[in-house]
């Protein structure tokens, strides 16, 4: 049936990946879910938005969630963050990553728009192998760069409260 889609389902248990979705939106991402809301964000959004592809592997617990949270803490921030996870949100993310064309599929990882063009993309391969600490300092560069917006995304006194799980997704079974 050509032209016609084929819905897939979640990869994840959706109770199992919400801790994951929890840890991004406790520092100001957006959730989103459809392509439609991916198509919404890029059409009402000035500036620079900044789109994680998030994932149950062991970099994006381990490097990538708190590493986009520490950076998240600096003076200079994007406009907006949303928010799509691989192997649970089929359509969104092939719609993301049909915007940053040019590069390979690939979660975790983070792209930067400004301006609706693709300002900066940080791939798996730079995010494997890093500790949160340096992945911030890569994003800090970033959004000294390309962004405006007064950061901190949280106040510093709720970000020490967050707890980031630092565990592999390796864990949690497919559906």
């Amino acid at each position: 049936m050509l032209g016609q889609k084929i819905h897939r389902a979640p990869m994840y248990d959706i109770e199992a990946v919400q801790p994951m979705r929890d840890e991004l939106m406790a520092v100001g991402f957006e959730d989103l879910r459809t392509s439609q809301d991916i198509d919404k964000v890029f059409g009402e959004t000035q500036g620079t938005l900044f789109v994680m592809i998030n994932s149950v592997c062991g970099c994006a617990a381990g490097s990538a969630r708190p590493g986009v949270a520490l950076a998240l803490q600096h003076t200079v921030i994007p406009d907006r963050l949303v928010t799509v996870f691989a192997g649970m949100e089929y359509d969104a993310v092939e719609r993301v990553r049909a915007l940053h064309t040019g590069y390979p599929p690939s979660s975790p990882s983070m792209v930067l728009f400004k301006d609706g063009k693709l300002a900066a993309m940080v791939e798996r391969r730079r995010i494997e192998g890093k500790t949160p600490e340096q992945l911030a300092g890569d994003l800090v560069q970033i959004f000294t760069r390309h962004c405006l917006r007064p950061g901190p995304s949280i106040p510093a006194s709720e970000f020490a409260k967050l707890d980031f799980a630092q565990v592999c997704g390796s864990s949690i079974p497919r559906n």
